[in-house]
């Protein structure tokens, strides 16, 4: 068995496919009426198609899970996304660990939790 996606909930497609795009360069590989899988396996999913299945509300920022990323000039990358995305929501702000990996946490416009960190 291997895994193959992982889904995000998202309310509006075109703007998440638009967000994903423009910091990560994922690019639209399916797109099937509510359901679009993006380059690097993920996909997202239209809420009304997620909760119909669920029969739930969707939790945004419910701190369950992120997605990660990595990037080797995190710098240029943040000031990427404060200059595409100024009203993006902070968990923590660029910051160093002990280790010395440099990380960013942040929710995408649907509120799933993102880090974008430099290789370890």
């Amino acid at each position: 068995m291997k895994l193959k996606n992982i889904l995000i909930v998202v309310k509006d497609i075109e703007k998440s496919k638009q967000f994903y795009h423009d910091l990560f360069g994922l690019d639209t590989v399916l797109d099937q009426d509510g359901n679009m899988i993006l380059t690097e396996g993920l996909v997202l999913q239209d809420a009304k198609i997620w909760k119909q299945f669920l029969g739930k509300d969707i939790v945004p920022e419910n701190n369950s899970c992120e997605l990660y990323f990595e990037e080797k000039d995190i710098e240029a990358f943040v000031e990427k996304l404060e200059k595409l995305y100024p009203s993006i929501r902070y968990v923590n702000r660029l910051m160093a660990h002990s280790w010395g990996q440099k990380v960013v946490r942040f929710y995408d416009p649907d509120g799933n939790l993102i880090e974008v960190g430099t290789p370890v």
